[in-house]
C-alpha cells in the first residue's frame, strides 16, 4: 500500500487512500512527584528511567468509517529505591481512512496512527517534567512497527494455545 502525499495545496485524488486526522488530545494525565521536597539533591545521581508504551484503537462512528487511537506512556524514574516521578499519559486521536483497503487498516491503527501522536505525547511529557523541577524528560522516537509485530506474535500464540494453557487470569480462559 502506498500512502503517498500531495504537493502542497494539490487536491487529493478521489480515489487515491488517504488518513485524515480529525482530533487529537489529552485522554488522560497523572503526574506523581513524591521526592519534589528532595529535587535539590536530584542532579546528583542519573536515574533509572523505566518507559512502557501500549497502544489502543477502537472504532467509532456510525459507519465505524472513524478510528479513536490511544496512545499510553508510561514513565517512573527513580534513584536507588526513591521514586522520583511517575507520568501516567494517555494521548488520543481520531483518525478516519478512505480509500484504504480493509486489511491496511490494522498496519496504519498501529503504526502510522501511533506516530503521528508521539512528538505531541513527547512535548507533554517533556513540559510536565519540566513543570515538576527536573530536566525536561526528551524521549527517542518509537518504531512503533516491532510493537505492531510483537502485537500480530502475541495473536497468533493465544490462537495456537490450547484453552488449558492460557496463562491465569486471560480472560481467554474462561
Amino acid at each position: 500500500m502506498s500512502m503517498e502525499s500531495a504537493p502542497e495545496g494539490a487536491p487529493i485524488g478521489q480515489n487515491s487512500p488517504h488518513l485524515r486526522v480529525l482530533a487529537q488530545y489529552v485522554k488522560e494525565l497523572s503526574f506523581k512527584n513524591p521526592s519534589a521536597a528532595g529535587i535539590t539533591r536530584a542532579y546528583e545521581i542519573q536515574p533509572m528511567i523505566d518507559m512502557g508504551v501500549e497502544v489502543k484503537s477502537r472504532p467509532m462512528g456510525e459507519n465505524g468509517d472513524a478510528f479513536e487511537v490511544d496512545l499510553r506512556i508510561n514513565v517512573q524514574a527513580k534513584r536507588d529505591d526513591f521514586e522520583m516521578f511517575n507520568i501516567d499519559l494517555t494521548y488520543s486521536g481520531i483518525f478516519q481512512f478512505m480509500n484504504v483497503q480493509a486489511g491496511d487498516i490494522e498496519p496504519l491503527l498501529w503504526v502510522e496512527c501511533p506516530r503521528l501522536l508521539f512528538p505531541f505525547s513527547r512535548q507533554i511529557l517533556a513540559e510536565i517534567t519540566r513543570e515538576g523541577g527536573y530536566p525536561p524528560l526528551l524521549i527517542n522516537p518509537i518504531d512503533f512497527t516491532p510493537l505492531y509485530l510483537a502485537e500480530l506474535r502475541d495473536r497468533e500464540a493465544r490462537v495456537e494455545a490450547p484453552l488449558g494453557d492460557a496463562p491465569f487470569g486471560d480472560p481467554s480462559n474462561r
